[in-house]
């Protein structure tokens, strides 16, 4: 299944100095999005949250460009992260990246305020564009 995002249109631009908070309970996993985002040079992970109450505290703090959530984590939930992030840094821009293909899910995901859902399995092919596509329709 392909990335989902909540704009239609795919614009060409750059991207500088993008800062983007990494948000899973899973170090390894953790590890694996930050050597995969490594060849992006101008994009920078700014934070590396274990939980989504840690994810929420440092958005608030970084107001990074980008968040980047995993659904399932312990304390709260991605989704009720979402929520909160949307309140307290509204120019983030969260992209959901997750194992969770459930449509109920999903919705949540994007009723919460993300602009974007990658499944984890898509990330090689998914998560860049579906960054860089945010990163264009962002106002």
């Amino acid at each position: 299944m392909p990335y989902r995002h909540a704009f239609a249109e795919l614009r060409t631009s750059s991207f500088d100095d993008v800062t983007i908070l990494l948000a899973d309970d899973f170090e390894p996993w953790r590890s694996h999005i930050r050597s995969f985002l490594q060849h992006k040079a101008n994009w920078k992970i700014v934070f590396e949250a274990r939980d989504g109450r840690e994810a929420v505290q440092k958005t608030e703090e970084l107001q990074p460009d980008v968040v980047l959530l995993d659904v399932g984590m312990p304390g709260l939930s991605g989704i009720e992260a979402a929520k909160k992030i949307r309140q307290l840094s509204p120019d983030s821009i969260i992209v959901f990246l997750s194992a969770n293909a459930e449509e109920e899910v999903i919705a949540a995901a994007f009723e919460a305020g993300a602009v974007s859902y990658v499944l984890k399995r898509e990330m090689a092919t998914e998560l860049v564009p579906a960054v860089q596509s945010a990163l264009q329709a962002r106002p």
